[in-house]
């Protein structure tokens, strides 16, 4: 069969691109198919951005157009489709973080990926799961195909994305050259290369989402009103959409599933064997205490600590216990209302269905599965369970121990102080797990962030170096 996907060195533009006063002159690569045979054309492609100053011989600190580590980033959020992205401003407005990996001397690729909700000629839908993480992994076969001609160093991609993105990222970077995926990678044409990469940045990972329903109700259970935000159009008929808070509070049947998957969380922890840096077990009791709550108020306690260190005043907050600029003692539960609910019970796989996770977990006919037990059999709607391993090929956990898969060797990880999106225990067990494997993992909850990603580049930039060096 002829091999398609081969990376053509003289298909590119020079574009020049000034923001925030910074210039960037770079070569563009756009359009560039990943697979033979593509589920959907115009989504399954990647592009690839490199300093123009790389091909003129040059170089930006120590990297050069052979050398210079390959940023992979994916644009993905909700699991909803993630386009490729040019260098230049977010949906936000803000400069997005290719074109600061551009300044910086990275190699930015950029893959097109499927999500929830796109659907074929035909109808079906063709963006459930395993879909993006069979994407992501067929681009970095691509790149490793051409590993020679295309440009950076492809022993050094390291993935980058946020919320569904950054769960994606820790995905990627877990399962590489995993079996379960290779069927699917098959079916597409993708390049028989390997597919494990180098680091994963994760921000805000939206992960184990078949025990995130517990961890939510760990975290939040007995705050039963939640705040979320509205997205409408004003009556005036401006264009631009107005987002209001909404406060609402749950039912006496959402408080009473809450306070049983609270219960359910436990058990679930336990049974992933965690164990700290001191070889401690992290552990909780029946009523959700114990080591690994501890654990995770020392990780919080790192991030106020770091706060304060910057000279902030946080003397107001009186869950916070602080003597001599130091960080004595964090209340638990204090720090908990402080955050304030987001979602109602069941958070990912509502029981009424029509979340974002529960159409993840569809097939090419149904939208909408469950994908928890639990809510299955508390279904308002009769709802179908999603099988098995779909369901096992979305989490990462489930491939830490896998000795098939092969790891990367270093994430970093970032879970905002404030970010209600998910419980802070999902980052935590991701995190603890991948070190209890030998697996180098750089946990942090960083104060006053919410759910957000790429807040800190020159941080992730700095990291990213020190591992490539």
């Amino acid at each position: 069969m002829k091999d398609n996907l081969i990376f053509d060195e003289n298909s590119y533009t020079v574009e020049m691109l000034e923001l925030e006063g910074k210039n960037l002159v770079y070569r563009a690569f756009e359009g560039i198919r990943y697979l033979n045979r593509p589920v959907d054309g115009k989504m399954q492609i990647l592009s690839i951005f490199v300093p123009e100053v790389f091909y003129k011989g040059g170089s930006i600190g120590a990297y050069n157009l052979k050398n210079a580590p390959i940023f992979f980033q994916n644009t993905v959020g909700g699991y909803m489709p993630g386009p490729s992205e040019r260098p230049g401003r977010n949906f936000m407005g803000n400069v997005n973080a290719s074109f600061e990996a551009l300044l910086h001397g990275y190699v930015v690729v950029s893959p097109g990926v499927r999500g929830r909700g796109m659907k074929d000629k035909s109808g079906r839908y063709i963006g459930t799961a395993p879909a993006a993480v069979c994407d992501l992994k067929a681009a970095v076969r691509f790149l490793r195909h051409n590993a020679g001609s295309v440009p950076g160093d492809v022993g050094k991609i390291i993935s980058n994305g946020t919320s569904a993105g950054g769960a994606l990222s820790s995905l990627l970077a877990s399962t590489g050259n995993h079996p379960d995926y290779e069927p699917y990678l098959k079916a597409m044409g993708a390049a028989e290369e390997s597919d494990h990469i180098f680091a994963a940045s994760c921000y805000c990972p939206i992960t184990n989402l078949d025990h995130a329903d517990m961890a939510y109700e760990w975290e939040f259970c007995g705050i039963n009103e939640y705040h979320t935000m509205k997205f409408g159009y004003p009556e005036s008929g401006e264009d631009k959409p107005e987002i209001t808070s909404v406060d609402v509070c749950m039912t006496d049947v959402q408080k009473q599933m809450s306070a049983e998957l609270k219960h359910q969380f436990p058990s679930y922890l336990n049974s992933l064997n965690l164990k700290d840096e001191e070889e401690n077990k992290l552990t909780l009791d029946e009523h959700g205490d114990g080591s690994f709550k501890e654990y995770i108020i020392s990780v919080a306690a790192a991030s106020v600590q770091k706060e304060l260190d910057r000279g902030t005043d946080l003397s107001g907050l009186d869950w916070i216990s602080i003597q001599d600029g130091k960080v004595k003692e964090i209340k638990f539960d204090g720090y908990i209302a402080f955050r304030t609910r987001m979602k109602v019970t069941p958070a990912f796989d509502n029981t009424a269905m029509g979340t974002p996770e529960n159409e993840l977990f569809g097939t090419e006919d149904l939208q909408y599965r469950h994908f928890t037990q639990y809510s299955r059999k508390h279904s308002e709607v009769n709802g179908e369970l999603a099988d098995e391993q779909q369901i096992r090929m979305m989490n990462p956990m489930n491939y830490i121990e896998d000795k098939k898969a092969e790891k990367a060797k270093h994430f970093r990880i970032r879970h905002g102080a404030v970010d209600r999106d998910t419980s802070l225990a999902v980052s935590a067990m991701l995190a603890v797990k991948l070190r209890n494997n030998g697996v180098d993992a750089d946990l942090e909850y960083p104060w006053g962030i919410p759910h957000a990603g790429d807040y800190d580049l020159e941080e992730l930039f700095t990291w990213i170096d020190g591992i490539c060096r």
